[in-house]
């Protein structure tokens, strides 16, 4: 019986990170741990002054850094776009950490199919009581689709994603979008139905603390912008009363707790 070889191919880890030491440093770690080991990880710091700078010093290949004030965590992320040499991308969030020892040896398997650009996984929330959490605190553990279902609502993770490099080579995060670029750039990449697989492998574990879960309007205001700029400005009242049911129902899971 032939066995099949495992392809191997180089990923490329781009972690955006400011003034959060102690979480880059777990983040870090996390990867340090994998079983993986063909990866380059590119740290892209918007000129911390908590130490993060001096920690970033301190490590060695594959992990790599810039520190230079930036225009927030799209811009951050397109920086390390431009850097990355592997054929895969997965992007960290500097207060997130990887699952468990073999995510990427689990994750990275799959790409023995060679016809595939996107690989989505799961993603369980760690609740930071400290930060607003838009989603019921007793759903931790959020699975990805990729479907009509997109238009309703992000239905895909961020930490929980993996792209071929190529994807990228006409288009990166656009800026303009200041809290939901990673959600403009699904949408597109699902209208040009690019081939993906879906794994119930759990990715990564994450805070809750993320600006894109705080549930205020700016986020919803944008929501609206992004799908109506990708679909037809025929749809923006459909995209607006959306919006504020989402809006209304984070409100009321916020009350709640």
């Amino acid at each position: 019986m032939l066995k099949t070889k495992f392809i191997n191919p180089k990923l490329s880890i781009i972690i955006p990170s400011f003034n959060n030491l102690e979480q880059l440093k777990k983040c870090i770690n996390s990867i340090q741990k994998q079983s993986y080991t063909n990866y380059e990880v590119y740290i892209i710091d918007g000129k911390s002054t908590d130490g993060t700078f001096e920690f970033l010093k301190s490590l060695s290949t594959p992990f790599y850094f810039i520190s230079e004030e930036d225009d927030g965590i799209y811009d951050a992320m397109n920086k390390g776009i431009e850097l990355a040499s592997g054929e895969w991308i997965y992007f960290l969030g500097v207060d997130d950490q990887l699952y468990d020892n073999d995510v990427l040896t689990n994750i990275m398997s799959l790409t023995n199919n060679t016809k595939i650009d996107l690989i989505f996984g799961d993603i369980e929330y760690d609740i930071d009581d400290n930060y607003p959490f838009i989603y019921s605190t007793t759903k931790k553990y959020k699975s990805s689709s990729w479907n009509w279902s997109i238009w309703i609502r992000n239905s895909v993770h961020h930490q929980g994603t993996f792209f071929r490099k190529s994807l990228f080579k006409q288009n990166k995060y656009n800026t303009k979008y200041q809290i939901l670029a990673d959600y403009a750039f699904n949408l597109d990449l699902y209208k040009m139905n690019f081939p993906f697989v879906i794994s119930p492998i759990c990715i990564a574990k994450c805070l809750s603390s993320g600006v894109s879960k705080k549930g205020n309007w700016n986020i919803y205001k944008e929501e609206i912008q992004l799908k109506t700029a990708a679909s037809s400005v025929i749809l923006l009242p459909f995209f607006y009363l959306l919006a504020f049911i989402k809006f209304s129902m984070a409100w009321l899971i916020r009350e709640r707790k």
